[in-house]
């Protein structure tokens, strides 16, 4: 148990917030501060309005735009819609779905969920069209692979390689009138933490900690903490949040300049939170499918 390849510490690339639809999102993101990213849309008919942070990880909300091409690609056996359609079955439209890592080789990673029994199905390879930053039309290709344990229906973990990575300047993007800079620590829950330790450990290649209440994982570029599904309900923002018996995404802890601008922001647009002590707590909604906290 909590066997690691000291070969690799992956950083998180992003998380996958389900949605209803993009505009509902947009509307949420957008009145907790966050500059929210055009609408783009995936080959196997799904869509995202991004929105991106300084530290390079990003949130992707993500919402079905096309069903027709979205079955397809789920009859078709495309491990990316197949895990996001077994997590809107499970836990609706909203919610927080995946974490995902970023990786250099998603061959290998795929190899490696397999010889330890968490691959999720078959790697994914796709590409989209993308605006470069003097204007003109070029592609991104991405590579994917997957983990997940076989009883999962509420969260997944993917490995996302980027083949062709575009230059794209996301500076005026990474601004956010709330001052979040990026992310410090990704929220998850579950009945038993030990039960996950191996999955999270497989796709970031770091054991975990034992701490107060569940298990720590460090990445390269933020905290994976698993708690008991008890502690979690404790928390702020979280006591009307149905939580199931297994892996949960919980919610995303933000570092942020300047607490008291974020609060002031906050209120003035009619956004409820809790403040307890230097971290204040957003509870989920639509368009928000898990708790905000933002910290100094």
């Amino acid at each position: 148990m909590f066997s690691a390849d000291s070969a690799i510490t992956q950083s998180v690339d992003h998380l996958v917030l389900p949605v209803s639809g993009l505009e509902a999102a947009r509307h949420r993101l957008a009145s907790l501060g966050f500059t929210v990213a055009a609408d783009a849309r995936h080959p196997f008919g799904t869509e995202n309005a991004c929105v991106f942070f300084a530290d390079g990880t990003y949130l992707e909300p993500l919402a079905i735009g096309d069903r027709a091409v979205y079955k397809s690609s789920v009859d078709a056996t495309n491990s990316f819609t197949r895990r996001d359609q077994i997590f809107r079955a499970a836990r609706g439209q909203e919610g927080f779905s995946a974490i995902v890592a970023k990786t250099s080789d998603a061959v290998s990673d795929h190899a490696r969920f397999e010889a330890r029994h968490v691959s999720a199905g078959g790697m994914l390879q796709f590409s989209r069209p993308m605006k470069k930053p003097d204007g003109t039309a070029g592609e991104g290709r991405f590579l994917l692979s997957f983990a997940a344990e076989a009883r999962m229906r509420a969260f997944f973990l993917f490995s996302c390689q980027r083949l062709v990575a575009l230059p794209v300047d996301r500076s005026a993007l990474e601004a956010h009138a709330n001052g979040v800079l990026g992310m410090s620590e990704i929220v998850l829950s579950a009945p038993r933490p030990t039960d996950y330790a191996d999955l999270v450990t497989a796709v970031f290649g770091k054991a975990p900690q034992v701490v107060a209440n569940g298990l720590s994982f460090e990445t390269r570029n933020a905290h994976i903490v698993v708690q008991t599904t008890e502690t979690a309900k404790t928390m702020p923002a979280m006591a009307d949040v149905s939580l199931p018996d297994e892996l949960f995404g919980a919610g995303v802890v933000y570092r942020v300049t300047d607490l008291a601008v974020t609060e002031a922001l906050l209120a003035a647009n009619g956004v409820a939170s809790t403040r307890t002590g230097a971290r204040i707590t957003v509870a989920p909604a639509s368009g928000q499918g898990a708790f905000f906290a933002f910290e100094e």
